[in-house]
């Protein structure tokens, strides 16, 4: 069987969630359907290993799904948050840790302005609403493959765990919701060009992940972010960088650093989420001075959060800032530089074709491609079944990847030279077991 044994804790603890929770599980992808058996349930984590619940322990290529900047359990993260919760965990009043998060992020970021929420579908679902609300439009158009969390207008072709469960236009999002969404291929200028000069009057904004990593990772083609950025001035639109991934992440002002600092270009908003939150529930959006002014109670845009800006959640992602220094994101690069030539020689070794796409430190791989991967087209095209092999052959060498073949895969200044030897002494098995997988399709077309 995948997975783990029928008698480990995980699996008794997952037959108990299936009775409480829909799939025994919080968010889809954490279910496994992806790669088969099991899920794991973790008890702890430590640095760059997690262990579960009978006690085995895994280096952590997921953390937290990208948060986990520093490592898990980083020491001095753990002692500002125990100081603050000594101190109270919520007030429903302002407090000094959300406005020095604040200043953090306008001090390192193109943003003017800065409103905390609790979670990035909370944050990108408040930069449209502002989007359409400063602008009088209702138009949005947004990319496949792009995920912006599970807003019902933005769901459509969003890539990430609706296109690892296989679903289809997902149920309960009316038509009316999506019929202003423009849906357009990723990279692709003259669609972009063709859109606009369509609907430009009508377009309240463009939404983009500044990197994708909802399809794999697919960076943006040279110029591509500052020719959306152009694009959205000059027909009145504003542009919204998803920095919900890649902010504060692949550098320390995230992918703008990467991309837009050295062309001189700014997003009108950007959206922002699990670094600054250093692991605890935590994003924000924040833009133009201009543009943030529209929001309640300056202007009339309203928006609003009980949690937005908790003392615990702003404490941690402060922390989490602040000792992410230039030597910390040195050890990032240099162990996810490290992993992709480990990962593409044990695969090219084993005779299986792949190509390895990164964002910064943020990185995956296209099973079966042989070109850069450049949209949702070319990412669903890929050999996902070679995955599902290779990523239980990894479990079982104590390496836990991210259960889906449509995911980033994300190290942590933590990540060592014990944690990146444990990962080689698994890759070339497990490279092996996706040689020889067999695609599904074809052996029941056999049988």
């Amino acid at each position: 069987m995948e997975g783990v044994n029928s008698n480990s804790a995980s699996e008794q603890l997952f037959a108990r969630a299936r009775n409480v929770s829909p799939g025994g599980v919080n968010s889809p992808v954490r279910a496994f359907r992806a790669v088969g058996g099991t899920p794991i349930f973790m008890r702890s984590g430590a640095g760059a290993w997690l262990t579960d619940t009978d006690g085995n322990r895994y280096v952590d290529l997921v953390g937290s799904w990208g948060p986990m900047l520093l490592g898990h359990a980083h020491p001095e993260v753990l002692a500002a948050v125990t100081d603050a919760v000594g101190r109270g965990t919520s007030f429903g009043t302002p407090s000094e840790p959300e406005v020095l998060l604040a200043e953090e992020i306008v001090g390192r970021t193109p943003v003017e302005s800065v409103r905390m929420v609790s979670s990035g579908t909370e944050a990108t679902m408040s930069a449209i609403r502002l989007a359409r609300g400063f602008t009088g439009r209702d138009k949005i158009v947004k990319f496949a493959g792009c995920y912006h969390g599970h807003v019902d207008a933005l769901l459509a072709e969003a890539g990430s765990g609706v296109v690892t469960l296989g679903l289809p236009e997902t149920p309960g999002v009316p038509a009316h919701v999506t019929a202003d969404t423009i849906v357009l291929p990723f990279n692709d200028r003259a669609a972009v060009d063709a859109a606009f000069a369509e609907h430009g009057d009508q377009i309240a904004c463009l939404i983009t992940e500044a990197a994708a990593g909802n399809m794999g990772v697919v960076p943006p083609r040279s110029g591509f972010n500052a020719f959306l950025a152009e694009t959205c001035t000059r027909h009145g639109a504003l542009f919204i960088s998803d920095e919900v991934m890649t902010g504060f992440r692949v550098t320390r002002s995230g992918h703008w650093g990467l991309d837009g600092e050295p062309e001189g270009w700014r997003p009108d908003l950007l959206t922002f989420g699990k670094v600054m939150g250093g692991g605890f529930p935590a994003a924000a959006f924040g833009g133009r001075r201009d543009v943030m002014e529209m929001l309640a109670p300056v202007g009339p845009v309203y928006q609003a959060g009980t949690l937005s800006g908790n003392p615990i959640a702003t404490t941690a992602g402060l922390a989490t800032l602040q000792l992410a220094d230039a030597a910390a994101y040195a050890r990032l690069d240099d162990a996810s530089a490290q992993l992709q030539a480990m990962v593409g020689e044990a695969l090219a070794d084993a005779g299986v074709p792949h190509v390895i796409q990164n964002a910064g430190n943020m990185f995956s791989v296209f099973w079966g491609a042989e070109t850069p991967v450049t949209n949702f087209a070319g990412a669903q095209a890929q050999q996902t079944w070679r995955y599902r092999p290779f990523f239980h052959a990894m479990l079982a060498a104590g390496v836990y990847l991210p259960p889906s073949a449509f995911e980033s895969w994300f190290v942590s200044a933590a990540h060592d030279s014990e944690a990146l030897s444990r990962i080689a002494e698994g890759l070339p098995g497990a490279a092996q077991a996706a040689a020889r997988a067999v695609n599904p399709e074809r052996r029941t077309e056999a049988e």
